[in-house]
């Protein structure tokens, strides 16, 4: 692999519950590549989710560093790092974590209003519409963008929630579990979006524990006990 955009090494996160000290990454390394469709598997409770909020910054690990580009995210704190992980990285959930009293495409909208201040809202408002139109579009939900989430199926959300994630154009697309709360054919529907996404040369990390999920991976990565295996 050439130079990595995205590498985590030794990566060490506990959590207390109670009066004992829950270890869920001990030690994890991992390596992204551009344009590269890397998938970590394992059962439920083994770390995944942590893992990926380590990597996007969402949370901090105890120990370790997280690298993208050569520069330490670890090391960052505030604005600075809220303004990287804005722009590098887009987010996708289980559980869609839609706003329910908007629009699919005001859900859509709503990461470019909230990191833009009122002035450059209002320069860029049209711009962003029109790239948040065009996303849905694309996802198949040109005559779902006045639909509220609770008018949409759970693929139909999760398609949305995965426009949000790409709105901004990040670099690197974070998927936890994005299959994992939709039936058989919104899953396969979500699988293929998902592979297509990959082949324009979109950057993608996905958690799962669904094998066909993790099939149409470049690599697969396996975490047991706070520690990842594979190559």
């Amino acid at each position: 692999m050439s130079e990595p955009v995205l590498a985590a090494c030794g990566l060490e996160k506990s959590y207390g519950r109670g009066h004992t000290l829950l270890e869920v990454l001990r030690g994890a390394d991992l390596e992204l590549g551009q344009g590269e469709l890397l998938a970590v598997v394992g059962p439920s409770g083994a770390g995944k989710s942590t893992l990926l909020h380590v990597l996007g910054g969402l949370d901090r690990a105890d120990a370790g560093e997280v690298l993208y580009r050569g520069s330490e995210l670890t090391k960052m704190w505030g604005g600075r790092l809220d303004a990287v992980r804005a722009r590098v990285f887009g987010f996708v959930f289980q559980f869609y974590h839609l706003l329910r009293e908007f629009t699919a495409l005001e859900n859509v909208l709503m990461p470019e209003m909230i990191r833009s201040s009122a002035l450059t809202w209002l320069k860029n408002r049209r711009e962003s519409r029109r790239r948040a139109e065009e996303l849905l579009e694309e996802l198949g939900l040109g005559e779902r963008t006045a639909h509220r989430p609770a008018e949409l199926s759970g693929g139909e959300q999760q398609r949305v929630a995965i426009a949000r994630a790409l709105v901004g154009e990040p670099e690197i697309l974070l998927c936890d579990e994005p299959t994992g709360n939709l039936d058989a054919a919104s899953s396969a529907n979500i699988r293929e979006l998902l592979r297509r996404l990959n082949e324009s040369g979109q950057t993608m990390i996905i958690v799962t524990h669904e094998e066909s999920l993790a099939e149409i991976a470049d690599r697969t990565l396996e975490i047991r006990e706070g520690r990842i295996y594979g190559g």
